[in-house]
């Protein structure tokens, strides 16, 4: 039996194929390098993480884009006998203006290498790929509509503005007119076209009602590429707007696939929300599941019985694929016998990551550049949080001159939602361990919180994530212990914090050192730890 989510922790917008007997599923990784996930699975119950494959200047440079930009819904298909990546990098968010740019990379296997990007356009985001019979190949994306209200196609949103499909060439690109194939339901915010063929129909799958708790899955089809398309009898195949109490929420953008024996399955995107004192909250962020779709005689896509309710999804939403997960079990890195920084972390935004850290004898050295809240070079390292409940640790040694410079411990979500631990200098020159949280309002403003004078040498901070509850810990030459008051993990979660901040990502755990000055002082951490708690 596999338990959804099959991959938890901040993987958004699930895309899947199929090649031969391998499934491959690419996520959305927005400002986080390098660019999209793919995992890989042969029983689609155990995953692994196959590549990122955005992984130089090239291909994803995205110095400067605000939180929750970058690479958004990537398009994962197989064909030709190559893999085709599509994937948007997102310039600007806020305001009437989507600055979203789409390009197509290729490789022979999922392994790389990823060819050099092909720009398509820029017309609107969540671009995907279709591979028609006979070779002909199709670039269908959502529209984006900055004009004045009402002059969309869909009165419910009219900023996301139909779906729009054209023909395209590897050698030549875009081909031939504009079809604007699906305007969307009364649900409004149509993205994440998906296209695919069975029989006589071509179908299409959209996300819509936005990434929150009204999202869902809508399909139409027809028996001409450009339409006109109908709409499914039941409008959407699956969403959870209409059973509150279910465990998954905020369930739609997934894609369609075929096993080899013909067995139906659809990724969809969800939340798994907990109760905090300001309401629902997500801290792993949006995920992704997979359910089990049949089809029946009138040709269209439903899910299983066992997965559906009325217009909902029915606890455990459970389903046979294969072995159960592996259990969690502490994962241990000792960066002073690593080679390469380990598959787990990422780091924030820029292409070169030789300026933001290095890996030797001393361990994990990460050079202070900008600040905790920069958008163009910031030394963080971290991880995804895959439970609600977690136990992490770092380990480092730091020697800062001055209060400008600090290296540390972070529960983070942006640059607007974090609770940080950090090695600095207190105002009298002092080597002190500060708390720090920025709380997700609108002026970005510090809170210090308990500070402790420390002795020079190495350091361990920890963290106790319990829900919706923070507690730092630090241990030098004494026993451990806690350090400052319990923090509200709540807020690093997409629905934390005030003010209008985007929050598409998910909670990270990690590291970070900061020089104000600009003049590179650096910290080296020798070990982290991590443990999803029961």
């Amino acid at each position: 039996m596999i338990e959804n989510p099959i991959l938890r922790g901040f993987n958004p917008d699930p895309s899947i194929c199929r090649a031969g007997d391998r499934y491959f599923i690419a996520t959305s990784t927005f400002e986080w390098y390098p660019g999209v996930q793919i995992h890989a699975s042969e029983d689609l119950a155990n995953w692994r993480l196959a590549c990122r494959p955005l992984t130089r200047a090239a291909l994803l440079d995205m110095r400067g884009n605000p939180d929750s930009c970058g690479v958004w819904a990537p398009c994962l298909s197989y064909a030709d006998g190559i893999f085709w990546l599509v994937y948007t990098d997102v310039k600007r968010l806020s305001g009437d203006f989507k600055d979203a740019h789409n390009y197509i990379t290729t490789a022979p296997s999922i392994e790389g290498p990823w060819s050099d990007p092909i720009y398509v356009n820029s017309s609107g985001f969540d671009p995907s790929l279709f591979h028609d019979v006979g070779g002909r190949k199709w670039f269908l994306n959502m529209r984006w509509n900055h004009g004045p209200k009402g002059s969309g196609q869909n009165p419910a949103n009219d900023r996301f503005d139909g779906v729009a499909l054209q023909e395209w060439h590897p050698q030549q690109g875009l081909i031939g007119p504009v079809y604007d194939i699906f305007a969307g339901s009364e649900l409004g915010l149509t993205e994440a076209p998906h296209l695919f063929q069975r029989g006589d129909y071509y179908y299409l799958t959209t996300a819509e009602g936005g990434t929150g708790y009204d999202h869902a899955v809508t399909m139409a089809r027809s028996k001409s590429i450009t339409g006109p398309y109908e709409m499914h009898p039941d409008k959407h195949l699956m969403t959870a707007r209409f059973t509150p109490d279910h465990p998954l929420q905020r369930t739609g953008h997934g894609q369609y696939v075929e096993g080899p024996d013909g067995a139906a399955y659809h990724t969809f995107l969800c939340g798994r929300p907990m109760q905090g004192l300001r309401g629902a909250f997500c801290t792993t962020g949006r995920e992704t599941g997979l359910a089990r779709v049949e089809w029946r005689g009138n040709d269209w896509l439903y899910l299983t019985p066992c997965a559906q309710t009325g217009n909902g999804l029915a606890p455990p939403f459970i389903f046979k694929a294969g072995p159960a997960r592996v259990p969690d079990v502490p994962m241990q890195y000792d960066f002073t016998t690593a080679t390469q920084l380990p598959n787990d972390f990422q780091w924030l935004r820029t292409p070169y990551p030789e300026r933001m850290f290095t890996l030797g004898q001393r361990g994990l050295r990460l050079i202070g550049r900008e600040s905790i809240g920069s958008w163009f070079e910031q030394s963080l390292i971290a991880r995804r949080q895959e439970e609600p409940s977690i136990d992490a640790a770092a380990t480092l040694s730091a020697a800062p001159p001055n209060f400008q410079r600090a290296a540390g411990f972070v529960h983070y979500y942006n640059r607007h939602k974090f609770h940080a631990a950090w090695v600095t200098r207190d105002a009298m020159g002092a080597l002190v361990l500060q708390q720090v949280s920025c709380a997700g309002d609108v002026t970005e403003a510090l809170s210090f919180g308990a500070s402790v004078a420390i002795e020079a040498g190495p350091i361990t901070i920890s963290a106790e994530v319990r829900g919706a509850d923070l507690q730092f810990f630090w241990q030098q030459t004494g026993a451990r212990a806690a350090f400052g008051p319990s923090l509200d993990a709540a807020l690093i979660s997409d629905e934390g914090g005030a003010g209008e901040h985007a929050s598409f990502t998910g909670a990270f755990i990690g590291m970070f050192a900061m020089d104000l000055t600009g003049q590179g002082w650096s910290a080296d951490f020798t070990r982290f730890d991590y443990c999803n708690h029961p």
